[in-house]
C-alpha cells in the first residue's frame, strides 16, 4: 500500500510524536510503500493499519 509522506507525518503529529514526525519528514520518500519501507515505518513506530484506520475515520469510512 502507498501513502504520501505527509499522511505519515500528520499521523505522527496527531499522536504527539513531533520529533519522530520531523525525522520522518527528512528520511521518508515522498511516496511510502508499506512493504518496501516497512523498516523505516517501524523505526518511527508507525503501523500502516493504524494510519489506514485513522484515514478511514477522517473520510467517514
Amino acid at each position: 500500500m502507498l501513502f504520501d509522506k505527509e499522511q505519515i507525518i500528520d499521523f505522527l503529529k496527531s499522536l504527539g510524536k513531533n520529533d519522530e514526525a520531523a525525522r520522518a519528514d527528512s528520511e521518508l520518500p515522498d511516496k511510502v510503500d508499506t512493504d518496501k519501507d516497512r523498516g523505516l515505518l517501524e523505526k518511527f513506530g508507525v503501523d500502516p493499519k493504524e494510519v489506514l484506520g485513522r484515514l478511514g475515520r477522517s473520510f467517514g469510512l
